[in-house]
Formats: structure tokens, C-alpha cells, sequence
């Protein structure tokens, strides 16, 4: 089985992590990008908040995403660009947690998620003084791009799993989560549910 995987990164409108305003992707087949896309959501009611702080971050505003498409809407676009792939993503805990709660908070369904954390990756393959995503990708060989915009992250993730694949020469997601000692993890699916209007 080759090196495939799709990189995923959201941004948030404010703590609360239902609050998705825009999502970047990127898909890996046989250790290389073939598609990225990225796009803005509408955060579901009552996430939908724009926060001073996660603002000044991202540069996204609610006036940005007034007429994107909200997490419904977007949720299948989202899931047929992932397929059946692992997903990855810098700091996996925040991004599944999103992806999990933007489905409760509107009561979609999603079924169970497999995912490894390019963070916990890039500790055991790189010895640098910070290991956030811009030191990260730089040591990947992937030095400048457009840090919190959601597809330039995703991208960005790619390319430090493809590095640390063939760092360890490892011929699958499972086979380099396994070379470096971490886990593979896998999300609880979210059942459907009715939403009061």
C-alpha cells in the first residue's frame, strides 16, 4: 500500500470548536500532492461568533463567510475529497475534534474517523527548538507559506508526513506511524440527530 493520506486544517471563528469558518485539504497519493482545495464555511448557529482574537490570527471575518455555504451544506464536498483516506493534520487532536463537534453542533452524521498527528510525527523525526507547523514544514523542506490560511496548512502537514515517509522509507501511513512510535487513532462516530429550529 503506498504513502496515501489526505492532510486536513480548519479554522475556527472562536473557542468553541464547532466553530469551523474554513477548511484546507490536501491529497496525497504515493508520497506525493495530487489535489488541494479550500474553502470558507459559515459556522452553525450559535458558533458562530466571531472571536477579536482567532480573528486577528486568520484574518477571517464573519462578514467573510456571510454567504459561504454552511457546515451541512459543505459536509459531503468535505467527506468525498477525504474518501476512505487517513486523515492527517498538525496538532490531529484540534482538527478531528472539529470535524466531530461541527457534525453534534448540527446533528450530521459521521461515521468513525481514522487520523495521525503530523505534530507528534515531526517530534520523533526532527530535533528542533519548536515544532509548530511553520518549523515543522520548514524542516520538511517546505519553508514559506501562508501560515493559518487552511489550505496552505494542510499543504504544509503534507509535506512533513512525506518527508518523515521517506525519512523511514516507509510504504504506508500505518507502516511510518509505526517506524517512529506513534499511534494511528481512530474518532467515535457521530449518529445523526434532529435539530430544533
Amino acid at each position: 500500500m503506498p504513502l496515501d493520506f489526505t492532510a486536513i486544517d480548519f479554522e475556527t471563528a472562536n473557542g468553541s470548536a464547532a466553530s469551523a469558518c474554513q477548511v484546507g485539504l490536501a491529497r496525497v497519493r504515493d508520497g506525493r500532492v495530487v489535489a488541494t482545495a479550500g474553502w470558507l464555511i459559515r459556522p452553525p448557529a450559535g458558533h458562530d461568533v466571531f472571536n477579536e482574537w482567532n480573528t486577528r490570527i486568520h484574518g477571517i471575518t464573519a462578514e467573510d463567510v456571510r454567504t459561504a455555504p454552511g457546515w451541512t451544506a459543505q459536509l459531503d464536498r468535505l467527506l468525498s475529497f477525504v474518501g476512505a483516506d487517513v486523515l492527517v493534520a498538525h496538532n490531529a487532536s484540534f482538527d478531528t475534534r472539529v470535524l466531530r463537534a461541527a457534525c453534534e453542533a448540527t446533528g450530521d452524521e459521521l461515521g468513525a474517523v481514522d487520523y495521525l498527528c503530523s505534530l507528534q510525527l515531526a517530534r520523533r523525526v526532527y530535533d528542533l527548538p519548536s515544532y509548530k507547523l511553520p518549523a515543522a514544514a520548514a524542516a520538511a523542506g517546505h519553508a514559506a507559506f501562508a501560515h493559518h490560511d487552511a489550505a496552505a496548512d494542510a499543504l504544509a502537514c503534507a509535506q512533513i508526513v512525506i518527508d518523515a515517509g521517506r525519512r523511514t522509507g516507509a510504504a504506508d501511513v500505518a507502516a511510518l506511524a509505526a517506524a517512529v512510535g506513534v499511534r494511528l487513532a481512530r474518532t467515535e462516530p457521530v449518529a445523526a440527530r434532529a435539530i430544533a429550529a
